[in-house]
Order: structure tokens, then sequence, then C-alpha cells
């Protein structure tokens, strides 16, 4: 009785399991994409894993459950024909495969194991293929296996783009920290050290407009990709030309490069991939990005450097971005694979052009660009003046605090550079409350240029505030002063939420290559105003006169015209000229 007891239990169960899972899909097919998204994922143990075997001349049927992973499926036998079914049902179908119209042979989730293993004559075969984890992408439910397998397209791409940026300002800030050993073992005074962390940006203006029209041509992601092996390579080299002045700026120069491109890659790739409501968060994770890598930078630099000497910083950082490179060839492999399967999207997340049509688009694209009309509008020039007097306190203050840290504030090597992590640790936090705020403004009906100027002005009047506290002799102890201007640097990251995403609200089309004109002119301050700060340092003597003062003059001025010429409203970009 007992043993009759359990059989009718486990028929039960896998009735169960069944309508449960058809039911399920059912309701996932009702509500849709979005609605199947949010659904719990259903999983059930190898008990529900069932067979069915008639057999006409006994006229007898018998339901067996699986306990064996493998050994999931038994013929069902019919005059002789051989039917075969399989159900799979622990694992969650892939998200973005598209519902089948043919129910008849295809129900939701069951194949016809002829239509399936077309090949295969035995039921022995067929459960040794489906007990293989290879074969799974036969069946309408699917591992969850890579971990990113189900994640959307567009997260992906915001999520590889912003480890790249953590790579790239790694690679930025490395040398202003081996730049003080170097410095004692070269003999570099002030002014050459400014020099030589200046070359950086030479090439990074360099890069800007080219990297922003070809991020149009090519799109965002592969020119990204091209701008992390560049920069990683150069990088990589950088302490086998130390010793000759010339081959070292030349690496520098490539880095600045490689690195200048990527931003108006991930503005292009941005503006194509997200919707405006998500907008200033996906900027904000992505160029954030700097300031983890400034954090991780600063951080992992001085016991390389005291372990292994100064070179280290440079092969270790080099090698992180070449695997970068090799890691999202990779994922842009399953990307491509995966895109081949139908979705249930009418459309593309996210779509570049090919090779061949790039190619031909790529000689009369430049005259195609509205040059005359970015130019004749108010709110561009706003922008390209915004983000030059925002990149002179950023650059300045990034090359040149750990150096102020351990002359004027007297800390050792380790403690400056760990001071130094301070802003852009808080950067990070910072930023994201200023990119929910924003969004969540935009949401409620804010408008949109009222916005990006709140969260701007923000940006430049609370380093301002901080680096004159900082400037003026109030005898506040060296830790007040480190806090202060954490504070104020740190909530110059509202900038994320205001001029960083007015590129794309004004023009999506044409967003990296206005970043690309901003960002130019934004790289001066690197070129001008890091050997500046060098000069006046050996000249004046004074930190405060050198570092501070020009910086508080461009964040004010800067906000004058922001707040006077700055919009988002989406400008008639024809072609005039």
């Amino acid at each position: 009785m007992a043993s009759s007891d359990k059989k009718s239990m486990d028929i039960m169960l896998t009735l169960s399991s069944l309508y449960i899972v058809f039911t399920y899909k059912n309701y996932s097919s009702f509500f849709g994409h979005r609605e199947k998204s949010k659904m719990a994922n259903l999983t059930l143990k190898s008990k529900s894993f069932c067979s069915l075997s008639h057999n006409t001349n006994t006229q007898t049927s018998v339901f067996k459950t699986t306990t064996s992973f493998k050994n999931n499926s038994l013929p069902f036998l019919h005059s002789g024909n051989s039917l075969k079914f399989r159900v799979w049902c622990g694992i969650k179908e892939k998200e973005n495969v598209k519902e089948s119209k043919s129910v008849p042979d295809e129900l939701t989730g069951l194949k016809r194991a002829d239509k399936v293993e077309p090949k295969r004559g035995s039921s022995l075969d067929f459960e040794q293929g489906f007990g293989n984890d290879s074969g799974s992408s036969e069946v309408g439910f699917y591992r969850k296996w890579p971990p990113w397998k189900n994640i959307p397209q567009r997260y992906k791409l915001i999520g590889s783009t912003s480890l790249a940026f953590v790579i790239c300002n790694m690679d930025k800030v490395n040398l202003s920290i081996a730049i003080i050993p170097m410095s004692h073992q070269f003999g570099w005074n002030a002014s050459t050290a400014g020099l030589v962390q200046s070359s950086f940006f030479w090439g990074y203006a360099l890069s800007q407009l080219p990297g922003g029209w070809l991020a149009k041509i090519f799109g965002g992601r592969k020119v990204l990709q091209i701008g992390v092996l560049t920069w990683s390579v150069a990088t990589a080299l950088l302490p086998l030309l130390a010793g000759y002045m010339p081959g070292f700026v030349l690496s520098r120069v490539l880095v600045g490069i490689g690195e200048g491109v990527s931003p108006s890659a991930a503005t292009d790739l941005i503006a194509r991939s997200i919707p405006l409501e998500e907008r200033s968060r996906a900027v904000a994770f992505v160029f954030g990005g700097l300031s983890v890598g400034s954090v991780t930078g600063l951080l992992l630099a001085p016991p390389l450097i005291q372990n292994f000497g100064w070179a280290s910083v440079f092969f270790i950082f080099g090698f992180l971005g070449i695997a970068w490179f090799l890691g999202f060839r990779y994922l842009e492999e399953g990307q491509a694979s995966f895109s081949a399967i139908p979705t249930s999207r009418s459309h593309s997340i996210y779509s570049e052009k090919s090779s061949s049509n790039a190619l031909a688009e790529l000689g009369s694209s430049l005259k195609d660009v509205p040059w005359k009309a970015f130019f004749q509008t108010p709110a561009v020039w706003a922008m390209i003046y915004a983000h030059f007097c925002g990149s002179w306190g950023h650059y300045t203050c990034l090359s040149w605090l750990p150096s102020y840290f351990s002359e004027e504030l007297s800390l050792n090597l380790t403690e400056a550079a760990w001071v130094s992590i301070l802003p852009p640790l808080a950067s990070v936090f910072v930023t994201s409350i200023a990119a929910q705020l924003a969004d969540k403004l935009i949401a409620n009906g804010v408008e949109i240029t009222t916005v990006r100027k709140i969260c701007q002005t923000i940006a430049f009047l609370s380093p301002a505030l901080c680096m004159t506290l900082s400037s003026v002799d109030l005898g506040l102890p060296p830790w007040e002063i480190v806090g202060i201007l954490t504070s104020g640097l740190a909530l110059s990251s509202f900038a994320l939420s205001g001029l960083y995403c007015t590129h794309q609200d004004m023009s999506p089309e044409y967003a990296s290559i206005l970043l690309g004109i901003t960002n130019t002119v934004g790289a001066i301050p690197g070129i001008v105003g890091i050997p500046l700060t060098g000069y006046l340092l050996d000249t004046t003597h004074s930190w405060s006169i050198s570092l501070f003062v020009p910086s508080i003059f461009f964040y004010l001025t800067g906000t004058i015209v922001w707040l006077a010429f700055a919009s988002s409203k989406p400008p008639n970009f024809s072609k005039t000229d």
C-alpha cells in the first residue's frame, strides 16, 4: 500500500510540474517580455523529470520518476512508431528568446525529439545527449551560465565600458605617484616633472575630435577597443623608455591618444543605447569608473613601488588593459552569437554600421558634419568653456595633489597616496547621489536644462569655496585641510549629471563629436595648466598661488557662463555651410 501511495504521489508531482511549466510559459507569453523578466525564477528539481512509456501489447502504462540527471528520457511508443519528448523544467528560459509561433511542433518548452535530434536512433543516445550540458542550447529553457548571459545587452556594454574607464584612470594617475621616486632618480625639478606629466595631454587633446568622428562612423564599441589596446601597450612599454626622454614622452603621448578617444566612444555608446530617463545614471556609472580607477591606482601604486620599484606599476597596469581587451573581445563574440537568435524585441538595442558601410561613408562624413552650426550655437560655447574650467581644476589637482600632500603637509609617499585617494573615493558616492537626484527631477517634470544647470553649478561652486578655505591661512591642521579639499573635489562630480549629459541631450546623433570638441579644449589645461603649476611653484614657492588660485578663477567664471548660456534643448544642427 505504501509503494502504491508513493507511485501515486510521484505521478501527481510529475503532472503538477508539467502543469506549472505550461502555465508559467503561457502566463509569461501573455504579459510580454517586460512582465516575464520580473517574475520569479521557476526551478524544479531532478525529481520533476519524468518519462512516459506506453506499450500497446500489454495495454498498460507506467510512469517513472527519475532520480538521475542523465536518465531522464524514455521513448513514448505507439504502434511501433516512436515519438520522443523531453522536458527540462529546472532551467529558466533565456530572456530574449522569441516565443515560437508553431504550437504543434514546439509546445512552450517541449520539442519533438525527431526534430531536435534527427540523427539519433535510440533513446539511449537521446538520453546521453540530453544529459550533456553542451546540449542545453537546443531546448526552450537555458542554463544561467555564464552569469552575465541573461543580463540585458545595454547593461553589459555599460558595465564593460565603466571597467575600461577604471583601467583608464589607473594608467593616468600611476605617473602622479611614480613621478616622486622618478624625479629623485633622474634629477627632475618641478618644472621638468610638470612637463613630463603634461605630455599625456598632448596626445589626449589631439585625439578628441578624431575620436568623436571615428565613434560616429564606426561605432563607439570598436573605437573603445582600439583605444584601450593603444594606451595599455604604451603604458607597459614606458619603463623600457624611461631613460630616454623623447621615448618616454612619446609613450605618454600614445597613452593620451588611446585614452582621448574613449570619452567620445563611451558617449556614442550611451547616446545610442540608453533612453533619456536612464541617461544620467548611465553617464554617472561609466564616467564614475574614472573615480574608481583613481582610487584603485592610488591605492595599489605605493606598495607596488616600495616592493617592486616604480616600473612595476606601468607593467602591471598595462597588462590589465590588455586583459580587458581580450575579455571584451570574448564578450563581444558571445553577444554576436546571441544576437543571431531571433529576439522578441522589434529592434536591436545597439546597432553599429558594418565595416564596409562605414568605410564607404568615411570619405564624405567630415563635410556632412554641421561644423558651422555647432560654433554658431551659444550653448555649445558654454559647454566648451565649462569643460575647460572643470578640467583645469581636475587635472592640476590630479597631478599635483600627491606632491602637495607630501611637501606642504609633510606626508611620506604612502601617506600622500592614501590621502590622495579620498577625493576620488568620495566622488564615487557623490556621483551616485547626483545621478539619482538628476533623473528623479527629470522624471518629476523639471526642465532638463534647469537640472543640468543646478548640477553643474554645484560642481563648480563647491570646489571653488573649498579651495578658497584651503588657500587662506586660517591656521587649520593638515587633516582638516584634507577634509575640506576632499569635500570640494567630491562635489565636483555633479558635473557628470550636468555638463557630461548635455552633449547627449542636445544631439544624440552628434553627441560623440560634440564631446570631442569640448574635450579637445578641455585637454588644454592638462597641456598648459600642469606645467604652469610647476613653473609657478618654482617661482613663488606657494601652493596657494600655483595650484588653487587659477582653479578658483575658472570655477567662478565657468559658473557665470554656464548659467547664462547653457541649454539642453536640441538645436537645429542642419548643415548650413
